[in-house]
């Protein structure tokens, strides 16, 4: 008897398991915040250094306070996006000095490529306005997505590199990132050497 009753226990568990589930079950898949994007306006930046650009109205500009920053190093700050295109200035001493610097940007964006799917490098050439360079665009989930360098090569050396303060997944961040890269763009594009 007592093996009848776990055998008709166990089989009313089975039915009632089978007609309790009616609906289908899938997994959704893991959704992301809407984000609002303000409209795109513009403003020149000016300070005592030897460099001017457009700079978005809804980012902050703000001087690099790590412990080692020269005076020209700035970072323009995206706070909705958490955000920033951290810039480093250096004057260019000679030849050698140039080399090194160009050598330098290279290295830093190669760098990522242990995270990246690809680098595409795209040159930049505005010779009325003596701004020369490459914009590296790094592709998968690296910490710095955007990196840039522009020069007169003979005077002035302007870098930048964009990150984000959270952890870099390339399908949650695409949206932000094409937003900021128009405002990368327009920055290379407007810069001005004083």
């Amino acid at each position: 008897m007592d093996n009848r009753m776990t055998y008709l226990v166990f089989w009313g568990l089975v039915v009632f398991t089978i007609c309790s589930c009616q609906y289908d079950y899938s997994p959704k898949p893991r959704g992301y915040f809407r984000i609002a994007f303000p409209e795109k306006a513009y403003h020149t930046f000016s300070s005592t250094c030897p460099y001017e650009f457009d700079i978005p109205v809804y980012a902050e500009m703000g001087s690099d306070r790590s412990p080692d920053a020269q005076p020209c190093w700035m970072d323009i700050k995206f706070p909705q996006f958490n955000a920033q295109i951290h810039l480093t200035y250096m004057t260019i001493r000679d030849l050698e000095n140039f080399n090194e610097l160009v050598e330098d940007a290279r290295t830093l964006a190669f760098n990522h490529t242990v995270r990246a799917t690809a680098i595409d490098q795209q040159r930049i050439n505005r010779s009325e306005a003596r701004v020369h360079g490459l914009k590296y665009e790094i592709k998968g989930n690296a910490a710095s997505s955007i990196q840039f360098f522009v020069t007169d090569s003979t005077k002035h050396y302007l870098r930048g590199a964009l990150y984000f303060h959270e952890k870099p997944r390339l399908d949650s961040i695409q949206p932000v990132l094409d937003f900021i890269k128009a405002d990368i763009d327009t920055l290379i594009h407007s810069l001005r050497w004083k």
